[in-house]
């Protein structure tokens, strides 16, 4: 049985009329004829009744037009869905993130995102950058929003963010008096940092610069997550350099402060696999990057 015969039997079965069916299917009405005698021999039942003078469905062809409309409307939704999973319209994109990407453009990202293709479901999921760099490569994931550099040569990336350092102080401590602090200020004092196991780069970041200046940071805690940095700051147990757009969430008992002179800057990407050519994760990036363009402050 061939799609092409549902469709005859379809137009036959609405027109009541071969010459009719025929010149609607743009065809002639002989092949029509023969078509539907094919499929009625295959079912192995009568499906229309002919005279000279009119043309009737049979019990069996009422039952066989219900059933056919319904494989031909889901055959034309299946075309449909294939092509809007063509142009990135439907289907599914899994996304990770490192926690500080919640502080810039991911929010709007992601509510762009969903404005503009509501039929794609999206999957967010928090994670750091080395678990993302794993997740990838396992395609797990499809995207991350991660901190480069990644170690992973097979991984495409394209920055879309990059923020200045800020210094985590407690309220009560002296720096949080200044309008500014310098990298110099962190000589001798106690220094919370985001464990290297989840940012390398800002961590060796930090170091190299205090070592560059003269001295060898004073690190007294690690952890693995930016809330618990913040937090252990706002316990008075030391200060933290964090990418400034941590200061878009305030935090009790937590002043921020620009970082002047040399200070690390902090770049956030988008990472996805080389060989992965699907258009959802092209519109991700591409949105992503029209809307770095026009609000790069974002």
């Amino acid at each position: 049985m061939e799609i092409r015969q549902l469709e005859y039997f379809v137009a036959v079965a609405e027109e009541l009329h071969f010459g009719r069916a025929a010149e609607r299917l743009h065809m002639t009405q002989p092949p029509l004829s023969q078509q539907i005698q094919r499929l009625e021999n295959e079912i192995g039942v009568r499906l229309l009744s002919r005279t000279s003078r009119r043309v009737r469905l049979t019990p069996a062809g009422h039952a066989f037009l219900d059933a056919a409309r319904k494989v031909l409307g889901e055959l034309d939704e299946a075309i449909l869905e294939a092509r809007r999973a063509e142009r990135g319209e439907t289907g599914r994109l899994r996304v990770g993130f490192v926690g500080s990407a919640t502080y810039g453009m991911l929010p709007l990202l992601v509510r762009t995102f969903r404005e503009q293709y509501p039929g794609v479901k999206l999957y967010l999921q928090e994670m750091s950058t080395p678990q993302q760099e794993k997740a990838l490569d396992r395609e797990e994931l499809d995207v991350g929003v991660v901190r480069p550099p990644l170690g992973d040569p097979s991984l495409y990336t394209a920055q879309i963010e990059e923020d200045s350092a800020m210094l985590a102080i407690p309220e009560e401590h002296a720096l949080a008096n200044r309008s500014s602090v310098h990298i110099d200020d962190l000589r001798g004092e106690p220094l919370v940092m985001l464990a290297r196991k989840t940012w390398a780069g800002l961590f060796d970041s930090v170091v190299d610069l205090c070592l560059q200046r003269g001295f060898k940071p004073n690190i007294v805690q690690d952890a693995t997550e930016f809330q618990t940095v913040i937090g252990l700051v706002a316990a008075g147990l030391g200060v933290a350099v964090v990418p400034g757009g941590a200061a878009a969430v305030p935090r009790r008992s937590v002043v921020f402060r620009p970082v002047t002179g040399p200070a690390p800057r902090f770049a956030m990407a988008l990472a996805w696999r080389a060989d992965d050519d699907s258009p959802l994760v092209h519109r991700f990036v591409t949105l992503a990057q029209r809307i770095k363009a026009q609000a790069p402050g974002v």
